[in-house]
């Protein structure tokens, strides 16, 4: 029965989500409320970027439902929760939409960032303690509890990088929320297997499992009109909310798990890795965000520039620039997240040595397909420089980037590798006729 409640209340947040986006998508054509497009953006036609109202209102609506279905009475015992959770996730949209807007200064953006996850600490929502498992001995876990003040400066701070993390990879349409919707489909599964244990049910769990269920629902709901081409943006507004529920749901679980009791769900078959799982796991779902926000982080600092400052060198920059397609990079971050999220929630499931072959696997795979369009670009390579002399210098310079005329700009994609072809193709029939 408590499926059917989740269900239930992620139904209601897609359907709100859903309908709300369309009516922000035309109004914000009719009163032209989109901003121009930057030279950092892959979209070419000025596109609006309220949708993250859309998705809180969809979370508001479904919270405000789940009060009412008697298998999420537990959630709702502690009610300070669900109202810091909301008053944080309003004071979020509100910065994100002000700066979709008027496109407000980094130290302004983190400021308000700061009192948010403030407020969502302070409600309760906050590492209360860290599941520590001794490797060696995985029978003698223990819980490391912090003092009050350290509990709150830790949530604060991973929350605001966490937020951070899913607003710096939104930038292709349909990513942020795809991963969102992968990530927690995850995270649900794992919620639902421990407090099924016996670690038992809380309102933390719970809570946890509540709003990775909203949080899918409403991405639902909102990716038919962010599917590229995207007809609406979720926009910083949306893209820090993903951030601020995904960080309250894996906090919640986190901080509340015994490594020993999770241990003796397991079995000791598996030994001691799956008492691990509490602390990977939220670092498996992000890992996309995550890898990308440091990467970020550090090439800014190198260069001299604020970590914040915008740039157009993150990871779905990249995919393009190496000849993947909008889709298809979009998709490859799909199978990076999906990759990393299952692989780990094996473990919990599966021999140890059978979860890590699939985890490679899946790995493998991923990095594949990322790479194939270098070997399309060698292919290339290899059939321009075999018929020298049949294309004029330029086009040899244009379409073999090792020749010393060869540019970054001019490096090939796969448009350009097709073109190629096609003109040797072209000037063999030519010799020929």
């Amino acid at each position: 029965m408590r499926v059917i409640a989740y269900l239930a209340t992620a139904g209601v947040a897609a359907i709100v989500s859903f309908a709300l986006s369309m009516v922000i998508w035309k109004l914000s054509h009719r009163f032209r409320l989109y901003p121009k497009i930057r030279e950092r953006d892959v979209h070419t036609r000025p596109t609006p970027r309220l949708g993250g109202i859309a998705m809180f209102l969809g979370i508001v609506a479904a919270f405000a439902v789940g009060a009412f279905i008697p298998q999420l009475a537990l959630v709702y015992s502690q009610p300070v929760h669900i109202w810091g959770l909301l008053g944080s996730a309003l004071m979020i949209v509100l910065i994100g939409v002000a700066d979709d807007i008027w496109d407000l200064d980094w130290l302004t953006k983190l400021a308000g960032q700061l009192l948010a996850a403030a407020l969502l600490a302070w409600s309760g929502i906050q590492f209360l303690s860290f599941p520590i498992p001794q490797l060696g001995n995985p029978g003698n876990g223990t819980l490391v509890t912090p003092a009050s003040w350290q509990s709150l400066i830790i949530t604060v701070l991973l929350i605001v990088l966490v937020m951070n993390a899913i607003n710096f990879i939104d930038g292709l349409d349909g990513l942020v929320a795809g991963v969102a919707i992968i990530a927690n489909g995850v995270f649900s599964v794992y919620v639902f297997f421990i407090s099924s244990g016996p670690t038992g049910q809380s309102d933390y769990f719970n809570l946890a499992q509540l709003i990775s269920a909203v949080l899918i629902g409403v991405c639902v709901g909102f990716l038919p009109l962010n599917w590229h081409p995207a007809r609406l943006f979720m926009g910083d507004a949306g893209a820090l909310l993903v951030g601020l529920m995904m960080a309250a749901s894996t906090i919640s679980v986190t901080s509340q798990i015994n490594p020993v009791a999770l241990e003796d769900s397991v079995g000791s078959a598996r030994q001691y890795l799956p008492a691990l799982i509490p602390l990977l796991l939220p670092f498996a779902i992000l890992v996309i965000p995550l890898l990308d926000f440091g990467l970020a982080v550090i090439r800014r600092l190198r260069a001299g520039k604020s970590p914040f400052s915008a740039d157009r060198k993150h990871l779905h920059h990249r995919l393009l620039d190496m000849g993947h397609s909008h889709l298809h990079a979009v998709l490859i971050l799909y199978g990076w997240t999906a990759a990393a999220s299952i692989g780990m929630l094996l473990f919990l499931f599966i021999d140890t040595w059978w979860a890590a072959l699939a985890t490679l696997l899946g790995l493998v795979a991923c990095t594949i397909i990322t790479l194939a369009p270098f070997s399309r670009r060698k292919a290339v390579e290899a059939a321009v420089q075999s018929t020298a002399g049949v294309l004029p210098g330029s086009e040899l310079a244009r379409f073999d980037p090792l020749d010393a005329a060869a540019d970054e700009v001019g490096e090939p994609s796969d448009s350009n590798a097709r073109e190629a072809l096609e003109r040797l193709h072209e000037h063999e029939k030519e010799g020929t006729a």
